[in-house]
């Protein structure tokens, strides 16, 4: 069985020792360690580099978000899961953009984790049905509100198609670089040109492409 660390933040004690309890039922998986506070939660996944990050978004002294940013702006290679209560269209657009691709409600944490997290774990994505939904909603209605684009404009090369894959999988460019054996100018010179073609704006609409077109799995 393949081993796997994580790092657990929630500011309530017993949400975070019944998490633990949990995960650590699973065969292999170690929760190396625990986090009260968003700036605690980032200061920890440097020091333990994780595997998975499962961060609650209302935190004392940061957010779940502002961390989240944090620890993907420093190059972490720790995946991030986002165990909430929360589901607004504004949250979960901001989650995107800031490089979550794990987002499971509170409620369906005992249906949802596990698959969750060993979807991260082996590099895909995963959101609760809830939330899947919610994306692909928001991406026909940003596609309906949309001016139409030329005959053709929406497809993409297969190239261009593994850069998408990896970017709304969560991956930084340069991480996509080493992946595909090119340079870090070149990653963002296609990533630029993805977005013309599709007519998209920021990350959260490149996730929502790949949702709706099933270039990523969810």
């Amino acid at each position: 069985m393949e081993s796997l660390r994580l790092v657990v933040a929630d500011d309530h004690d017993i949400v975070r020792r019944g998490l633990r309890d949990l995960l650590e039922a699973h065969v292999g998986w170690k929760v190396v360690a625990e986090a009260a506070t968003g700036t605690d939660a980032v200061t920890k996944v440097r020091e333990f580099s994780p595997d998975v990050a499962i961060l609650d978004i209302s935190m004392p002294s940061l957010n779940g978000l502002e961390a989240t940013r944090r620890i993907i702006q420093s190059g972490s290679k720790t995946r991030i899961l986002i165990l909430t209560l929360h589901d607004s269209d504004t949250m979960i657009e901001e989650m995107l953009d800031a490089g979550v691709r794990g987002y499971v409600l509170k409620s369906d944490a005992a249906r949802d984790l596990f698959v969750a997290v060993e979807a991260l774990q082996h590099g895909k994505t995963f959101f609760t049905s809830k939330v899947a939904e919610m994306i692909l909603n928001g991406y026909l209605k940003k596609r309906k509100n949309s001016p139409e684009v030329e005959p053709g404009a929406s497809r993409v090369t297969s190239r261009q198609r593994e850069i998408l894959k990896l970017l709304a999988e969560g991956k930084a460019n340069r991480d996509v670089a080493v992946a595909l054996g090119m340079s870090v100018k070149t990653v963002e010179t296609h990533r630029a040109n993805i977005l013309k073609r599709l007519n998209c704006h920021s990350i959260s609409d490149l996730v929502r492409y790949a949702v709706r077109n099933k270039i990523i799995e969810v």
